[in-house]
């Protein structure tokens, strides 16, 4: 049997050949892990079809398509119930996802989960985040009530006003506190699997307050204020991360924000507890509104596939082109930015979510 023996230049040559084969291993094992050909990406969207979270997906999805390697098919499937909760709670049981299965959210899902309500299961904490948007919102009443400006707050004064509502610990817990601050009799008709849902029991005059997110008031500046069956009220307005202040919601500039409505028909600035709540919430619901979360346990190379496949669609002319058109001006981060944005939505200061707990017990009777 003859024994080959390597000099020292042939050991560094054969050491050499082994490191290239690795490394080409590697690079198959990776191309075969990233490829997502002939594949279908189910994107979970945990409220009915219509809403403001609904149109978001739908609008990113055949983009993310083109983006994602193999191009598969991304699919929007809606899956309502408890305010998002039902759902998410069916997206916490996967573990170590493939690539195929993710999840948009709303604040209307986080709320739930930063006030401790006994129907969460999940802990969105733990998934890996590859999107976040944020978004506006507005409020808009019908006219029937005799109201078309901020001039004609007094008649609202003193009438009750129906609100289709989600349940109070999710994102409507915005509106809510904001019609107690405003002093509105509002009467909240829970149950609501989405915020498109009573958009169409206010089309249909079940409702006569709502409020729906920027992308699907969108529709509604378009058909029920063109027509002259909702006048908007006010947005929310959006948070200037330098000042801390709200300023007016870019997309709607020609409406007062939230804040600057109190003062216009009560005569001062908001001030006091609940306001220090109301905007903690509303940085935290509105800051990065919606977003992308893979399951818990999914490999850094799919999660980074996705923050890169999200970076290219707001890179791509079709976004720069439509983006404003269909979710309005905001900011989208994904990648690590998506990260530190979920990591400041899911940051609430303690005594704001004790006060409002309170709260939310004592006007409607929620158990904690």
């Amino acid at each position: 049997m003859r024994i080959l023996i390597l000099t020292n230049k042939g050991k560094i040559m054969f050491k050499k050949f082994l490191a290239m084969i690795a490394a080409l291993m590697m690079s198959m094992s990776s191309s075969f892990a990233v490829d997502f050909s002939g594949k279908t990406v189910e994107w979970l969207i945990p409220f009915s079809a219509g809403g403001g979270s609904d149109k978001w997906a739908r609008y990113y999805a055949p983009m993310l398509s083109k983006a994602l390697p193999g191009n598969p098919v991304v699919v929007v499937k809606n899956c309502p119930g408890g305010s998002g909760t039902v759902c998410s709670n069916q997206f916490a049981q996967m573990k170590n996802g493939d690539g195929f299965t993710i999840l948009g959210d709303s604040g209307s899902s986080k709320f739930p989960f930063l006030l401790d309500d006994k129907r969460v299961k999940y802990n969105p904490t733990k998934w890996p985040t590859v999107l976040a948007s944020a978004t506006g919102g507005v409020v808009y009443v019908s006219t029937s009530k005799g109201y078309a400006s901020a001039k004609d707050f007094k008649k609202l004064q003193g009438k009750k006003l129906k609100y289709g509502s989600q349940g109070a610990t999710s994102l409507d817990l915005i509106a809510l506190l904001g019609f107690d601050m405003l002093g509105l009799q509002v009467d909240p008709v829970f149950g609501y699997k989405g915020r498109g849902p009573a958009r169409v029991a206010f089309e249909r005059g079940e409702m006569t307050i709502d409020y729906q997110t920027s992308s699907a008031y969108l529709k509604v500046k378009s058909t029920l204020v063109k027509e002259g069956k909702a006048a908007p009220m006010f947005s929310w307005g959006a948070l200037d991360a330098k000042t801390g202040n709200i300023t007016r919601d870019p997309t709607f500039p020609e409406l007062p924000s939230f804040p600057e409505y109190y003062q216009q028909v009560h005569g001062k600035k908001p001030g006091g507890v609940a306001w220090n709540v109301w905007k903690t919430f509303f940085a935290s619901g509105f800051g990065g509104q919606k977003m992308v979360y893979l399951p818990e346990g999914t490999s850094a190379e799919i999660v980074k596939i996705y923050g890169d496949a999200f970076d290219k669609v707001h890179a791509s002319e079709e976004f720069k082109k439509t983006s404003n058109k269909f979710l309005g001006s905001y900011a989208a981060a994904a990648g690590p930015d998506a990260q530190a944005a979920a990591k400041a939505a899911f940051t609430i200061d303690p005594k704001s979510k004790e006060w409002i707990k309170g709260h939310l017990t004592k006007k409607y009777q929620v158990k904690f």
